[in-house]
């Protein structure tokens, strides 16, 4: 589905015109790539690595940065050269499908940051870009992709010392931190695949500490996990444990289970003759099923990985066509389609998205909804730019609590509610938007998929928990802090970085200290870290509404005492 921003499971590549600042931008990250490059190769050819001395071996590694973005090249660890060796072997093994995934474990240690290290930087252009010139003291090697600044405002506790150890134990000299292991998967980049990975070690007790997630340019992944939970050093037991787990996930695969999707897809109700109706007669078709030929297509709008967003017309009205990419239909974004169409079509309110029509028949699948041209709040926040003063904020708020509460009534649970997918009219009327990952809530009233962005996404979500309604809830809670300070969730933290601190140290953004108290403290109900301390978006609309009616009384309050008393006189004269 077309999405704005990094989202879980899949990687979105940005097709926007390049603006002159993110072409300096390119040009300084290139210049940083260039020389992570020369360093790597540097160091390579000075430890008489016989790799690097075949023929054409400094063509082979610039060609492994450049399928890479230039964020590998800022992350890794040029001290770690050999890494660089590391992943360029597992992305060449993964061409063949008999080597999916390619999986590499390995023991490291994350430095204290209070031993005072001395650093080495590689460029002028980015102080932060420094490496532990210290580990050559290590017992086990230091992560790839280093101890990020990330890590260390997280606090997420990778350098405390276990003072619990006994005098011989390794990691009694309190010069070490314990060792955790580092675990590095390759495979052809797909759909789901992070949140199949984290799960695959949430399954076997581990906690992601570090993570970094790349895609190569030809269709490959590389992605990176810090770990602890492994209660043993030796690393063939975590092997074992890691392919049995990756059987468990190509056998479901197999079978056509669905891993992420819990639910089975709803069949179409049967409706039976009924005296108390009127029949209305049928003439086989669907009053929703759209033929291509009738669409017309202007400007592209948005462009996924899976498909792309164009402005054009229906029937003379302007609509939105979301259009699936042929060459990335497979079975589950078939079924995903299905499932957004099934909901779409049921559901009709002001303050969602009206669904019109769908071309269902491959390879022309999209979905027609009204064309929204205030564009979505996202970019109205972070790409324009744009501030909501307070009446406006708790307007949009209203909006969205009430197209909520809306699907929560109809037993839908969104799933992806986040800034990108509310889109505004050009009345500012704003609506939730894109079912793709929605679904009808089960019999049981809890599911356990994960779905979503990690940057809005539950704690008992990413967790892979059993979780219902009440995880929209905590994402209108972090979608109401971006209303309120125009700023991406945890922005200095990967998104994956972002949910470990979310679920390991109850991680939240701060609340701006001008906030109405009565604001911060449903915010900060919103996104408590029990869900039933949550509260439903009905209570939320009466939160809402009473605030927003106290504003009004206080503006109307505010331009009566400036107008100098003139209009109380009068209407003293009336009574």
């Amino acid at each position: 589905m077309v999405e704005d921003n990094e989202s879980c499971g899949s990687r979105v590549h940005d097709v926007a015109s390049p603006s002159p600042s993110s072409m300096s931008q390119q040009g300084r990250q290139q210049r940083q790539k260039l020389e992570v490059y020369s360093e790597v190769l540097r160091r390579l050819k000075e430890s008489e690595n016989p790799e690097a001395n075949c023929p054409g071996f400094e063509d082979q590694l610039w060609a492994h940065f450049s399928r890479l973005p230039a964020r590998y090249a800022l992350d890794v660890n040029v001290e770690r050269a050999e890494d660089v060796l590391m992943h360029k072997r597992l992305l060449h093994l993964v061409h063949d499908p008999a080597n999916r995934p390619a999986i590499e474990i390995r023991l490291v240690q994350v430095h204290p940051v209070s031993e005072g290290n001395s650093t080495y930087s590689v460029s002028s252009d980015s102080p932060d870009r420094t490496v532990n010139r210290s580990t050559k003291h290590s017992l086990h090697p230091p992560p790839a992709f280093g101890s990020s600044p990330n890590l260390e405002a997280l606090a997420l506790g990778v350098n405390k010392f276990d003072s619990e150890d006994d005098d011989d134990s390794v990691h009694a000299n309190s010069k070490y931190s314990r060792p955790l292991h580092e675990i590095t998967f390759s495979s052809d980049d797909k759909p789901k695949l992070l949140s199949q990975l984290t799960a695959l070690l949430a399954e076997i007790g581990l906690n992601i500490q570090e993570a970094h997630a790349f895609s190569t340019i030809d269709g490959f992944s590389l992605d990176v996990f810090v770990v602890d939970g492994w209660p043993y050093e030796e690393i063939e037991e975590l092997r074992t444990a890691l392919e049995r787990e990756v059987l468990k996930l190509e056998k479901q695969a197999w079978m056509g289970q669905r891993s992420f999707s819990p639910i089975s897809e709803p069949d179409q109700p049967t409706i039976k003759p009924d005296p108390d109706y009127v029949a209305i007669p049928n003439d086989g078709t669907d009053v929703w099923e759209i033929d291509p030929q009738s669409l017309k297509f202007e400007n592209k709008v948005a462009s996924g990985s899976y498909g792309d967003l164009f402005k054009g017309t229906f029937c003379g009205q302007e609509v939105a066509i979301k259009v699936l990419k042929p060459e990335r239909i497979n079975s589950d974004l078939q079924r995903e389609f299905a499932q957004e169409v099934f909901i779409m079509r049921k559901v009709r309110h002001k303050n969602v998205v009206q669904f019109i029509g769908a071309c269902t028949k491959p390879p022309s699948l999209c979905i027609v909804t009204e064309f929204m041209s205030g564009g979505s709040v996202y970019d109205y926040l972070h790409k324009h730019k744009g501030v909501f003063k307070l009446p406006s904020l708790l307007k949009v708020a209203i909006d969205v609590s009430k197209g909520m509460s809306y699907l929560h009534q109809n037993n839908i649970i969104h799933r992806d509610l986040k800034a990108a997918n509310l889109l505004m009219d050009e009345n500012e009327v704003v609506k939730v938007a894109d079912f793709g990952v929605a679904r009808v809530k089960s019999q049981s009233g809890v599911m356990t998929a994960e779905t979503g962005t990690y940057r809005w996404m539950a704690p008992e979500v990413i967790e892979h928990k059993p979780y219902d309604h009440k995880a929209d809830v905590f994402s209108f809670g972090i979608v109401l802090w971006e209303l309120l300070t125009g700023k991406l969730p945890y922005e200095y933290l990967t998104p994956l970085q972002a949910a470990v601190g979310v679920v390991q140290k109850g991680l939240r953004p701060t609340v701006p200290k001008h906030t109405l108290p009565k604001l911060a403290e449903l915010l900060e109900k919103c996104w408590q870290q029990d869900p039933a301390l949550r509260p439903d978006f009905s209570e939320i609309i009466v939160v809402l509404q009473q605030i927003a009616k106290e504003v009004a009384d206080e503006g109307e309050g505010r331009k009566e005492r400036l107008s100098g008393g003139f209009l109380s006189v009068l209407r003293r004269g009336h009574h």
